[in-house]
């Protein structure tokens, strides 16, 4: 049992270590089991044969100091992330080289039937206990996990009655009064009887960003922006216990909304011309994410002899767009010079059920096993003129699954499920955008049915060695909202089309574990594999179209920890992707998956010491690795040159709180994003940002 203890060092990482000193750092190692409950039974870590990262509080405490960007977060502790666009907006940010899944409490935020790559903003990090996240590809909670699954864990109610306050300003030299921000945030919380209940409110203003020579960083005035930008964050989670149950309710509504103030002004790739900003009235609604996640769980630990856990949750989901008087939205019937915008929405409720029986007629084998149900409507509408750009369509599956897990062999335990997906898609007939003929698509009801397998398994070798593998089976859709919008040519059925057929994706993993009193590494090699897959294009009308295509990734990821001293914690991360495509369907993939699709190699580095028990402070580079992207004959399409970016943060308990000082890019490295050298145009030719400034104070009453 003891390595199933000390295991769980390398998934938190340095979550563990940047206030503890040594004795309590191996007691932690030692005592402490951690489960991972976005595997849908409660298990500790050193059982699960993936590689897994948790993020606690105090890790994400330690990384907003420098920045409140949920994919910088993720890019800085899980380096197989892509580097985040710093935007609205997160297409093209991947996990091993696909789309992840994102969750809150389980709940599904991520809409795979029309990706507006906006499912990276729909909660604030303020409210989260944790984030839990799995690599690769798997079915574990249904479509679209061909990545990994990222699982946001909100805080939990206190035991004793608290309140907690923190404020919060942002800015950049250059110009304080246009790059200042501010937040503010509370929360109370506590139990009476046996009744919980925490409520928090957050309110965040953004200023704009300067890049390292003091320039406006351009605005991204479609996709959408958090620069000079507002949003609020109201959450409540409130439960009730009584004997083995525990019924709970968690509401959340969050806004992100830019103010329109500043028009992006195109830069130039070739002659390395950054895209900037003037400050100008922008036409139209503001770019905005407006979205509210309900979710009601029930537990029972002692039914029949099972554990049984319940969850019935809704996701309403509303992403507005910037317009313009682009040639897709022209129509005579409406005039010339026509200026509109889209906005996505999406309706989603589903049902989770689990039953969990341990130690099934006294032998060694645990079964978990229920049902999904999800419904999800989806579309996108012009919302100027009152079009349909994307019909209104709506997914139902529903997926019984089973999972065991067998532990009679000593030091051994060995998993495998399957999981059933019957899935049915409902487009009734439509007429696509006069841009595309206006022409007329025949509705219908295409259905598709696949079982999902995994395996796998995990041997302690020693306490402190330990060797996995797996094998495991991803199931999405395609974005049907985008292959549906553009057909252009007449006679089309969406019973016929071949670009509706899903996309099923084959990860193997092979992984090691090391341990000691002062180590900690660990090693992952993996293949991730789509006979059918999908990829985005960049047209040349400056909109991305859906590609499908066989595709196969391979990489490698590294992680390891040094504790120096009694005060000092070192870490490095490594990951390296490879991703290709076939280019002219002969079966074979040719030509390198671009920034758009794939994350580049990456070295993250830490240094954190505790100065004192009330003073600590946290050092970390990102070092993102140059490469050539090529096409099948070996020709060089894109280059990256990749790039350097120092953070630092300290923190301090002084006042009846903490004090907590960020900087960002310390070094004011002058750089392009990765996505804008690898993916980007004219106009969107972002530098990254400049030396940034963060200083925050947190209380407790």
């Amino acid at each position: 049992m003891r390595y199933l203890k000390t295991s769980l060092a390398l998934s938190i990482l340095a979550a563990s270590t940047t206030t503890l000193g040594a004795e309590d750092r191996q007691e932690r190692l030692i005592e402490e089991e951690v489960v991972v409950t976005a595997s849908r039974t409660e298990k500790p870590l050193s059982a699960i044969p993936n590689t897994v990262t948790l993020i606690d509080r105090q890790e994400l405490a330690s990384q907003m100091a420098a920045t409140s960007d949920l994919s910088s977060i993720l890019g800085n502790l899980i380096p197989s992330f892509s580097p985040s666009r710093q935007k609205m907006t997160n297409t093209g940010e991947s996990l091993r080289g696909r789309k992840p899944l994102y969750l809150i409490d389980g709940v599904p935020q991520s809409n795979p039937l029309r990706s507006g790559g906006r499912d990276g903003h729909t909660i604030d990090p303020l409210v989260l206990e944790r984030v839990e996240v799995i690599h690769g590809a798997n079915a574990i909670h249904g479509m679209g996990a061909s990545g990994g699954i990222i699982n946001l864990v909100t805080r939990t109610p206190s035991d004793q009655f608290q309140q907690s306050l923190r404020v919060e300003t942002a800015l950049q030299a250059e110009d304080i009064s246009e790059s200042g921000g501010y937040n503010g945030s509370y929360s109370v919380s506590g139990k009476i009887d046996a009744v919980d209940v925490l409520a928090s409110l957050t309110y965040r203003n953004s200023g704009v960003g300067y890049d390292a020579n003091g320039d406006i960083v351009g605005f991204d005035n479609t996709q959408g922006d958090t620069m000079d930008s507002e949003t609020s964050n109201a959450f409540i989670k409130t439960g009730y216990r009584w004997d083995d149950q525990r019924v709970q309710l968690t509401v959340n509504r969050y806004l992100v909304e830019g103010n329109n103030n500043w028009t992006s002004v195109d830069g130039d790739i070739s002659e390395g011309i950054p895209t900037t900003a003037v400050k100008a009235p922008v036409p139209g609604d503001a770019p905005s994410n407006e979205v509210t996640t309900i979710n009601l769980q029930y537990s029972h630990d002692s039914l029949l002899g099972h554990k049984l856990r319940a969850q019935v949750f809704s996701q309403d989901f509303a992403g507005t767009y910037g317009g313009g008087t682009y040639a897709t939205f022209q129509d005579p019937a409406f005039g010339e010079d026509i200026f509109d915008q889209s906005q996505n929405n999406s309706e989603k409720r589903g049902l989770k059920l689990t039953l969990i029986k341990e130690d099934i007629a006294g032998s060694a084998i645990s079964l978990a096993y229920g049902a999904d149900l999800l419904q999800d409507e989806t579309w996108q509408q012009l919302i100027q003129t009152g079009r349909a750009w994307v019909p209104p369509t709506q997914y139902k599956s529903a997926a019984p699954y089973a999972q065991a897990e067998f532990s009679g062999i000593d030091q051994v335990t060995i998993t495998a499920g399957v999981r059933h997906e019957r899935s049915k898609l409902k487009v009734d007939d439509f007429t696509t955008l006069a841009s595309y003929g206006s022409q007329f698509v025949a509705g219908g009801n295409p259905d598709f049915t696949e079982t999902l397998g995994n395996i796998g398994a995990t041997y302690a070798i020693t306490s402190g060695l330990r060797v996995y593998a797996n094998y495991s089976e991803g199931f999405s859709m395609p974005d049907v909202g985008r292959v549906l919008r553009g057909i252009n040519q007449p006679g089309q059925s969406v019973e016929s089309f071949l670009e509706l057929k899903p996309i099923l994706t084959q990860n193997r993993e092979l992984g090691l574990d090391v341990i000691s009193d002062q180590f900690g590494a660990q090693l992952a090699l993996y293949s991730s594999d789509s006979d059918f897959g999908q990829r985005l294009a960049l047209g040349s009308d400056g909109i991305y179209s859906v590609k499908r295509e066989k595709t196969d990734i391979e990489g490698a990821e590294f992680r390891g920890q040094w504790f120096a001293s009694d005060s000092d914690t070192l870490e490095v991360r490594y990951a390296y992707t490879r991703g290709r495509y076939d280019s002219d369907q002969d079966g074979k993939v040719d030509t390198d998956l671009d920034g758009a699709n794939i994350a580049p190699n990456r070295f993250n580095l830490s240094w954190a010491r505790n100065w004192s028990e009330d003073f600590s402070t946290r050092l970390q580079a990102s070092w993102l690795l140059d490469r050539d992207f090529e096409n099948s004959a070996g020709e060089v399409t894109r280059e990256f040159d990749g790039y350097a970016i120092f953070d630092a943060s300290a923190q301090l308990k002084a006042l009846g709180g903490e004090f907590a000082l960020g900087l960002q890019n310390l070094t004011n490295e002058d750089y392009f994003t990765y996505y804008s050298q690898t993916a980007g145009n004219d106009g969107r030719n972002f530098k990254g940002l400049g030396r940034s400034v963060s200083l925050s104070y947190s209380t407790m009453f």
